[in-house]
């Protein structure tokens, strides 16, 4: 059975509170991490349960999944697609995501922008860099990461808002830590190397989920992608 929103709200009170102390603790603004909810695997009412609770977006992994939520909320949300995203589904995840953060190929780049061309809008895009060189996770190479910032700022129908990482898993919690703070230290220097290769801002940072959020938060995140410890395991 799904969590009432009572829970839903009691997690979310805690989880911001935490969120607040771990930017504190890094001698940070409280209001430059924001946290998104994920709802993936979760029914339409978990995004219902964000958007009362005055939250602005919800984080999903399918694009046929969020499509299907995203007919059933009535409230306005925004919704960004955080998983991997097959180059056959772009028309799909340009129509109906606001916000896709896993981008992470000179290909993928030029479907989405020609998608987003056709339908008239300016698509924000994050882009994922495999900072954690993890075989086992999606993402382009950091060495490849000039190569398609450059892309991606050369396309008209792109907006370009920052970076995107997941960290490795360690065989132990101490090794999990250490994989994490390398993980995010790792984008966060890629990301400046990139501002100052290009000039542009890269404001975004989305790193961090329930198990090492307030570590990415010390390393720069400006977005923590949070499913468990709100709606419980599925």
């Amino acid at each position: 059975m799904f969590i009432d929103y009572e829970t839903f709200r009691t997690r979310a009170d805690a989880l911001t509170a935490q969120i607040v102390a771990a930017c504190r603790s890094a001698g940070r603004d409280p209001r430059s991490a924001v946290l998104l909810p994920v709802t993936k695997t979760h029914p339409a009412a978990a995004a219902e349960y964000v958007a009362h609770y005055g939250l602005p977006a919800v984080g999903e992994n399918r694009v046929q999944e969020a499509l299907e939520k995203r007919a059933q909320v009535t409230t306005p949300l925004r919704w960004e697609l955080i998983g991997h995203l097959q180059s056959n589904k772009a028309k799909l995840a340009a129509l109906h995501c606001d916000r896709v953060q896993s981008v992470d190929s000179e290909k993928l780049l030029r479907q989405l922008d020609r998608v987003a061309g056709e339908l008239g809008k300016k698509l924000p895009v994050l882009l994922q860099i495999n900072a954690g060189n993890d075989p086992a996770k999606f993402g382009a190479e950091p060495a490849d990461a000039p190569r398609l910032l450059e892309t991606a700022l050369s396309l008209a129908h792109l907006q370009v808002d920052g970076l995107m990482t997941i960290a490795p898993l360690g065989t132990t919690p101490e090794e999990t830590t250490t994989f994490a703070h390398r993980t995010f230290a790792n984008l966060r220097t890629i990301r400046d190397d990139l501002v100052l290769r290009s000039g542009r801002p890269l404001h975004e940072l989305s790193m961090g989920m329930t198990g090492d959020f307030a570590v990415a938060i010390a390393e720069g995140s400006t977005i923590v992608r949070v499913g468990t410890a709100l709606f419980g395991t599925r």
